[in-house]
């Protein structure tokens, strides 16, 4: 069962992950921990013109968590927040509905599909998207024109 869970593909992610990866001046800054299992990813988020403009991080997790984060430091950068909130809402019912992987440049996260019957992982594998999503949300509060919308649209149901 380990054997399947921690991959070849999965521990070659997490191996390639730089876990201090910050930038110097992020238009917002979070940290976002799993009660579960403690599993820690600090966040840093520049947008411009309601896109990804640069991304850093600082990960303290398992190899799931850290995979996760690797595959969005792949991603993020070009997207928009409504892109994001779809891939993270595809990567939830991934992991908790037997979903299909996400779509698009978000389907690299396919890899993590093992993970569906281990439920206390799903909160590390899940960490990068909810700090990115908390980001963006302090962002249009800060400056709605930079993350392409205003507080309220941060509000919306995703």
């Amino acid at each position: 069962m380990a054997d399947a869970l921690y991959n070849d593909r999965i521990l070659d992610l997490a191996g390639s992950l730089n876990k201090q990866d910050r930038l110097d001046d992020p238009d917002a800054s979070v940290t976002v921990t799993s009660a579960l299992c403690g599993s820690r990813v600090k966040v840093d988020l520049k947008m411009k013109d309601g896109v990804v403009s640069d991304y850093g991080q600082e990960v303290r997790a398992c190899a799931l968590g850290q995979s996760s984060a690797a595959l969005m430091k792949q991603v993020v950068v070009g997207q928009t927040p409504e892109q994001i909130a779809k891939a993270a809402r595809e990567m939830r019912a991934m992991l908790k509905e037997n979903g299909n992987p996400p779509s698009g440049p978000w389907s690299v996260y396919e890899v993590l599909i093992p993970a569906r019957d281990h439920r206390s992982r799903h909160a590390s594998i899940l960490l990068p998207f909810d700090g990115v999503e908390k980001a963006i949300a302090e962002i249009r509060k800060s400056d709605p024109a930079k993350a392409g919308g205003s507080e309220d649209a941060a509000a919306q149901p995703a």
